[in-house]
């Protein structure tokens, strides 16, 4: 999700460098202008929102992303790739004008206006910042409580959701999480913590939509998977939906991505890298107090196995390429309260609201086979859980190519992703197609699959 944001368990990078804060916008005030939703006159909707330093990121309803370069003269480059784009955007005489240019030629656009409330509230003993965007009018519209994944970033800066979807007839609340923005309290993994944040950002949502709030719901990406199903347990809502979020533990995470990293040196290697891993678990469970033995052990009797360098995971790699002195001085310094062992499972069984989980098909981030097989054996005991697939695409639900040295480079949103979640907000019910997604269904196996959806009743996949 990926864990090493997670619970910055990436030691190689936490133990000796430092985990420095997240770098926010340098905006000037002319760039700070750009920042918003367009409808080009060709009808499409371009969303212009911040990057890290002073850049600026364009995305298409349909997928397509760019990044804009300040330091370059608005150079654009190809979703988050250095390669240079053939697609960029152009800036007008005032702040409400924008240009497409494509090889196809350019598409002039005009600022949509949206309607923006902001709140603070409560959760604890905690003030959160929550920030409404609903589409103009004044009839009732669904709206969609965006929950946090990892990240340490403020959603009211950086959430493109937040303009993209009200430009769509659907609301969106974004709330900054603890320890970020404009929040109160520390950064935590704790999921149950998370959970609760979540439920009073979603009363909080209602009480500012008023009259407005129609169907209201939770959509959590990645570690928003572990958390939006949770709130949706403390407080009633509509629906819910989770994109590329995992269905086991977080243990469950490292496990499958170290075997996967390992995976070229073939199935004798297995065995010797489960060792591996369960002696790091150990070491992180216990929060760096214990487990350390094991965890020697288990290196000097696999260290130098041809595997032994490739094996990563969210931590085990960090872990067994640091003396246990160094783990047990610096490692406690990092201990965000994740809940390892945390099992998805029961609130999952629990959950009443009719719930859409998106996979990435080929995610190494959170491998799905595992999340595959329970959502679908959920679905079988007939629990409101409808699975759509995409393939070909990795954690954040994106399209990549992939270099000459094996890494993958993110280069857009899967075509469809963004319309599944304004549809399940709609109506609880999939239209599709989807671009190339697939929907999931139990079978003999880990599920059987269908290009498009059939027709169905609301709270599962269906076309209208």
């Amino acid at each position: 999700m990926a864990l090493r944001h997670l619970a910055v368990a990436g030691v190689a990078v936490g133990l000796l460098a430092g985990c420095g804060a997240p770098r926010l916008p340098k905006m000037t005030a002319d760039q700070n202008c750009h920042i918003g939703v367009y409808r080009m006159a060709d009808g499409r909707l371009l969303d212009i929102g911040p990057a890290e330093g002073s850049d600026l990121r364009w995305r298409l309803q349909d997928g397509q992303v760019g990044r804009l370069h300040a330091d370059r003269a608005w150079a654009a480059t190809v979703g988050w790739t250095d390669r240079p784009d053939t697609t960029t955007v152009r800036w007008g005489d005032r702040c409400d004008d924008v240009t497409l240019v494509t090889p196809q030629g350019s598409v002039a656009g005009r600022r949509v206006a949206l309607e923006v409330r902001e709140t603070s509230f409560m959760s604890g003993d905690q003030t959160l910042f929550g920030r409404l965007v609903l589409p103009p009018g004044d009839q009732p519209v669904p709206i969609i409580v965006q929950v946090h994944g990892s990240e340490k970033t403020a959603a009211s800066l950086y959430n493109p959701i937040q303009r993209l979807f009200p430009a769509q007839g659907v609301g969106v609340f974004v709330y900054d999480k603890r320890g970020t923005g404009r929040s109160t309290g520390a950064y935590t993994q704790d999921f149950q913590v998370l959970g609760r944040d979540a439920a009073a950002a979603a009363m909080a949502a209602r009480r500012l939509a008023g009259a407005r709030a129609g169907r209201v719901g939770f959509e959590g990406g990645s570690q928003g998977g572990w958390v939006a199903p949770i709130a949706a347990n403390l407080t009633p809502v509509d629906f819910v939906i989770v994109g590329y979020g995992l269905a086991d533990t977080a243990f469950a995470e490292n496990r499958d991505e170290a075997l996967q990293d390992i995976a070229s040196h073939g199935p004798g290697a297995r065995a010797g890298a489960l060792e591996v891993i369960t002696a790091t678990e150990g070491v992180m469970g216990s929060n760096f107090t214990s487990g350390f033995e094991r965890l020697e052990a288990a290196k000097a009797r696999y260290g130098k196995q041809p595997w032994f360098k490739d094996l990563k995971g969210e931590f085990t790699g960090d872990l067994a390429k640091y003396p246990s002195w160094i783990l047990r001085i610096v490692g406690p310094t990092f201990n965000q309260q994740t809940p390892w062992t945390y099992d998805p499972l029961p609130t999952l069984r629990r959950l009443e609201a009719p719930t859409l989980w998106v996979l990435a098909g080929e995610d190494t981030a959170a491998p799905v086979a595992e999340t595959r097989r329970r959502l679908l054996a959920l679905q079988a005991q007939g629990r409101p859980i409808t699975v759509l697939e995409f393939p070909k695409t990795e954690h954040g639900m994106f399209t990549f190519e992939t270099d000459a040295k094996g890494e993958r480079r993110k280069v857009r949103y899967a075509e469809g992703y963004f319309q599944t979640s304004l549809d399940w907000a709609r109506t609880g019910a999939l239209a599709g197609p989807y671009g190339d997604a697939v929907l999931l269904t139990p079978g003999p196996s880990a599920g059987s699959r269908s290009a498009a959806p059939e027709p169905s009743s609301p709270g599962s996949a269906g076309r209208r």
